[in-house]
């Protein structure tokens, strides 16, 4: 969420809007708000794969009041990027307030860390994100989770994260979510971007695999800011048409005078309206109900 996602460093916005600091970004909440969220259950700091010296961590947000004997449906919260090494997103504030949000909505949310913090880094962090996702679910039962109905919702530079869901549509993914996300790699931006490899490119977009993947496609949900990047905004839209010529069940939420992040940066209707259809979107098709044990 900071202003160094893969875009912003190559090309200019479509308008020109003074940003707040990185200070401030990771100070700053979603701007909608549901009853319920200052009682959420969280677990802190699990660690969920260790690289040496380097452990990467998750944070697990359930609803309050659920106990050992149920497992509900979670939903897995993918950060973007390009980020410093020393920053952690599970802990910048429009992180935690998702988490409370979609736990007070009734859902298990998951936050967690991953290794984007150079173009060069995309597979380290795809690969990350893999593993988290097989934590997840490996982990289920102590977490209190349906291992067989998870979302994955991807923000700005995390777009690119998407793709392996995209590429080999496991039956647990129930959906997929994308915020003012990276769509697709395979046209760099202005200027040629970071010296990434086509190769890595193609199999990091979320369009080719969407274009080429064998499976059922699972609902997805598209948000897109009308005064983002033009080079991130071209993305979306190819991945749109894609999704429109393959007849895939495809949601398209526009804020035509939303920012980049603008769920944070822009406290109006229109942001309340497209967090809130959202929030719907994901306990249409993950279910609310939830699986009892013995």
């Amino acid at each position: 969420m900071l202003a160094a996602w893969l875009a912003v460093t190559t090309a200019p916005a479509a308008t020109e809007v003074p940003m707040p600091s990185p200070q401030e970004i990771i100070r700053m909440r979603v701007v909608h708000t549901v009853p319920g969220m200052d009682r959420v259950r969280v677990r802190r700091g699990l660690g969920y794969r260790r690289l040496g010296d380097l452990s990467l961590e998750m944070d697990v947000y359930a609803p309050a009041g659920s106990g050992v004997d149920v497992r509900l449906p979670a939903v897995i919260l993918v950060h973007g990027g390009p980020i410093p090494s020393q920053a952690r997103p599970k802990d910048w504030a429009v992180f935690v307030s998702y988490g409370e949000l979609l736990a007070a909505s009734g859902l298990v949310a998951v936050t967690f860390n991953h290794r984007f913090n150079d173009g060069s880094q995309l597979a380290e962090a795809a690969s990350d994100v893999a593993v988290a996702v097989d934590y997840v679910r490996s982990h289920a039962d102590d977490l209190g989770i349906d291992a067989e109905r998870l979302a994955l919702w991807a923000f700005s530079g995390g777009g690119p994260f998407l793709s392996e869901s995209l590429r080999s549509r496991p039956p647990f993914v129930r959906a997929l979510v994308a915020f003012y996300a990276v769509m697709d790699l395979q046209v760099p931006p202005p200027g040629g971007g970071s010296g990434i490899s086509d190769d890595t490119r193609r199999d990091c977009s979320p369009l080719h695999h969407l274009a080429t993947g064998t499976g059922s496609v699972p609902p997805i949900l598209v948000a897109r800011a009308g005064q983002d990047n033009p080079w991130l905004n071209a993305s979306v839209d190819r991945f749109i048409q894609e999704g429109l010529a393959r007849n895939v069940s495809l949601d398209v939420l526009t804020h035509p005078a939303g920012q980049h992040a603008f769920d944070i940066l822009d406290d109006d209707q229109r942001s309340h309206e497209i967090i809130a259809r959202t929030l719907a979107f994901l306990t249409h098709h993950l279910g609310l109900g939830a699986v009892r044990v013995r």
